[in-house]
């Protein structure tokens, strides 16, 4: 009786200790899939957020230089004056001063209904004929304003993009004023969102023509065609995708985005396999530390079956047996435990999501204004508040109220980065909550944004609208509130708000 049931108990052990390890395993390989899984999405989840605010910072300087430069081209139309032909205007410097402060290697020029240059900023300027450019053709035919796209330069052969503005002077056309951009204006701001090898920033017309791009393409670059123009913008205004691209066939993920007011649309792209080489770095880690846990199992539990069969038929040694068999056990647990710990331990370094993030890209055109103003101003410990604010709220009234005006009474305070992310929030979503709420569709009104400096690092904030107000006890948080309570919160403030002609929200905050 006693010479069969050791072998039964044996192999019952055996069974056990193999069907634990294989249940082990497959622990093991379901948590570390799901570990994986997760690190992958937070990988590319964190490529598409730094596209995301890569474009809205090319957006921002896409913006600004269109401005500039219609500016430009209406301030030479007045110098130029009624008369539109050589010597009406007195020497160069005043149409040079008119393109002072544009970004990059810029060139004006004031051309004649017959083709003619009359005056150019431009030392190396030649007599080319440029009537078959589109940038002065359109212009002939009725087009009182233009944008070109990527061109070759007949004077040196560079890349360019050229602004051009009708001149007419009565019903008749008088000729053009341009104002002519060097391609590799670009390389400042693809070196300042730093997308890594790879990586290209990009301005386009709404046509998909391309205006300029960085790092500079071949030639000239058309992507009315491509899916960004045929899909994703008819979508929505800004986004993210994953393609290969048309200009050089690499694969990249890419932000894009409308600049509002004008009729431009900006990209900045990743390289794809650049920007995952540090997620393949961990999951050849990972998969080499799983690998090598599972030798480790498959050993043990080799050795445990080996050992328990050498046990079944040592029947005289049987007490000897039952002791080593639990010491093996114990042992078997300890090293389980061990490498659980180990596992634990990995997974708390991956950096994984929290949660869902719908909703929260529109609030990230804040941030990039932080961020464009630090690297804009070479101010990488600190950045002023009265250039900080105007540059968040200005294009929220622009976006939602243009017939607001904004008064600024703002101090000159410094903001550290750390704080800078959190004022730009609670002032972005104050001004929000104000245009949404505070102005009747139509209607006139004025918004008053006020910060005045305090002692030792601090500030008072002060939006004020003259809208009908509102009583806050009795109106439900969202997530614009949260949100603001938040932001006041790391500024480590505290706010509320009055009712005086208006809205009046008031909190001090620290800066720095």
């Amino acid at each position: 009786m006693h010479g069969w049931e050791m072998p039964e108990r044996s192999f019952s052990a055996e069974r056990a200790a193999v069907i634990f390890i294989i249940a082990l395993f497959a622990i093991l390989t379901g948590v570390l899939a799901l570990s994986l899984y997760q690190s992958y999405q937070a990988a590319i989840l964190r490529i598409n957020e730094r596209v995301m605010t890569s474009s809205q910072i090319v957006a921002t300087n896409a913006g600004w230089i269109d401005a500039v430069a219609w500016q430009a081209l209406r301030r030479i139309d007045d110098r130029v004056g009624p008369d539109i032909k050589a010597g009406a205007i007195t020497g160069v410097e005043n149409i040079k001063d008119a393109v002072y402060g544009l970004p990059g290697h810029v060139q004006a020029y004031v051309v004649s209904a017959d083709g003619v240059t009359l005056y150019s900023t431009d030392p190396q300027v030649k007599p080319i004929d440029i009537r078959d450019r589109e940038y002065f053709s359109a212009l002939a035919k009725g087009a009182f304003e233009y944008i070109s796209p990527l061109l070759v330069s007949r004077l040196n052969g560079e890349q360019i993009f050229v602004y051009s503005r009708r001149l007419q002077r009565g019903n008749t056309f008088a000729g053009a004023v341009m104002v002519s951009f060097s391609g590799d204006m670009l390389s400042s701001i693809w070196q300042l969102v730093d997308l890594g090898p790879g990586s290209t920033v990009s301005i386009m017309r709404s046509d998909g023509k391309v205006v300029a791009r960085y790092p500079k393409p071949p030639g000239p670059i058309d992507l009315g065609s491509y899916v960004l123009f045929t899909d994703y913008l008819k979508k929505r205004d800004h986004g993210v995708y994953e393609a290969v691209s048309p200009a050089d066939s690499e694969r990249r993920i890419v932000g894009y985005r409308r600049v509002p007011g004008t009729d431009l649309v900006v990209q900045a792209s990743a390289g794809y396999e650049e920007n995952m080489r540090e997620f393949w770095r961990n999951l050849y880690f990972t998969v080499s530390f799983a690998a090598a846990t599972a030798i480790g199992l498959a050993v043990g539990a080799a050795w445990i079956a080996s050992l328990l069969k050498r046990d079944a038929v040592r029947n005289r040694e049987l007490e000897r047996a039952v002791d080593q068999n639990q010491m093996l056990m114990r042992e078997i647990h300890h090293r389980v435990k061990n490498n659980l710990q180990i596992i634990q331990s990995l997974i708390r370094l991956q950096p994984l999501p929290d949660g869902v993030r719908n909703g929260l890209f529109d609030r990230l055109s804040a941030m990039s204004a932080v961020h464009e103003h630090i690297y804009h101003y070479d101010r990488f410990s600190e950045i002023s508040a009265d250039t900080l604010i105007p540059s968040i709220v200005d294009p929220l009234v622009r976006a939602y109220k243009p017939d607001v005006t904004v008064e600024y009474d703002l101090d000159a305070c410094p903001v550290s980065n750390d704080q800078a992310t959190s004022l730009a929030l609670l002032v972005g979503e104050v001004v929000t909550n104000a245009l949404k709420y505070a102005f009747t569709e139509g209607a006139a009104g004025k918004l008053v944004v006020r910060l005045k400096a305090l002692d030792a690092g601090r500030a008072r904030l002060e939006i004020h609208d003259d809208g009908p107000g509102f009583d806050p006890d009795a109106n439900t948080p969202g997530m614009g509130t949260k949100l603001i309570a938040a932001s006041v919160q790391q500024l480590s403030g505290q706010h509320r708000y009055e009712m005086d002609h208006g809205t009046r929200f008031q909190a001090e905050i620290r800066l720095v």
